[in-house]
């Protein structure tokens, strides 16, 4: 088995077991966060709630696209600098794209060929 085809079966995993993960009840799934991680959703929900931020799936709805070839893995929030990074595969590297909360705009990118 190449290992590609290795990577690929490990993410098929990974994406199913987060896909069934989301799709569990709030109170499920709250235990088995950790605190901080905990915190940073509870911010960026509030933000978002205020108006504050754009939605995570919207900022996921204007990213992913740009990022042409690559198998989108998820995304991290970052409440003390409001940025969204948002993680990609392509070609065994990864890419991160650090997305501003409010704008919605591309502030970083890294890792990966472009």
């Amino acid at each position: 088995m190449s290992m590609a085809m290795v990577w690929k079966s490990c993410l098929s995993i990974g994406v199913t077991a987060i896909a069934l993960w989301s799709a569990a009840p709030a109170h499920a799934q709250a235990k088995y966060v950790p605190a901080s991680s905990q915190d940073a959703q509870s911010q960026a929900a509030v933000r978002q709630q205020n108006g504050q931020n754009l939605p995570a799936r919207e900022i996921e709805r204007r990213v992913v696209p740009q990022v042409r070839g690559a198998q989108y893995l998820g995304f991290d929030y970052d409440p003390e600098t409001n940025v969204y990074t948002l993680k990609f595969l392509r070609d065994d590297s990864v890419i991160w794209v650090d997305v501003n909360g409010r704008t919605g705009q591309v502030v970083r990118r890294s890792g990966g060929s472009r």
